[in-house]
């Protein structure tokens, strides 16, 4: 979860049961998505609300001979919290990107954080530059129609590109829940 500013800082938060640091995650209830736990579960934290924007990996691993998975999602967290934090967490920190890293206890989220942590941050200043460079252009004028072969091939082509961008969505998710089948049925073995 990423708080802006003139740096832009994580949350890591530390747990009462044991007192290590983790980034902020939890259980899914009964017939909850994915998502929509994960939301909650950052809400209940960390005390903000947040804006989910896109999936960012996800990591497995044992605890008691069970099989764990956990999803991330770049978060973009309110600036001020919108509610205390729940009994569970002693402590919430936004840090830099390499002293979230360096508190976290888990090697495993270590190593996550360090890699994927940089392609969000990457990610958040390109589109801020992609926003600030559409609200300085020009608006475009539509050039006049021509009714030739050429407009035709043209409209053919793009609606072809549409549907190309359209299944190119829904084919990455495709992607991912296979990734996260394969994940399952190696940890169940």
């Amino acid at each position: 979860m990423v708080r802006n500013g003139a740096r832009p800082l994580i949350a890591v938060v530390q747990r009462a049961k044991d007192e290590l640091w983790v980034l902020p995650r939890g259980k899914l209830k009964l017939n909850e998505s994915p998502l929509a736990g994960a939301r909650r579960e950052v809400v209940e934290e960390t005390g903000h609300r947040v804006r989910v924007r896109e999936f960012l990996g996800a990591i497995t691993y044992r605890a008691r001979g069970r099989p764990k998975v956990v999803q991330f999602w770049r978060m973009q967290a309110a600036v001020n919290p919108s509610r205390d934090v729940m009994k569970d967490i002693m402590a919430v920190e936004w840090l830099p990107l390499a002293a979230a890293v360096r508190r976290l206890s888990y090697p495993l989220e270590k190593l996550f954080l360090h890699n994927v942590g940089r392609q969000a941050l990457r990610h958040r200043k390109h589109r801020r530059k992609v926003r600030s460079h559409a609200a300085k252009s020009k608006p475009r004028r539509r050039a006049a129609k021509t009714r030739g072969r050429k407009s035709r091939l043209r409209r053919a082509a793009t609606s072809r590109s549409r549907a190309h961008k359209l299944t190119g969505h829904s084919a990455a998710r495709a992607r991912e829940a296979t990734i996260l089948q394969r994940v399952f049925e190696r940890l169940s073995q």
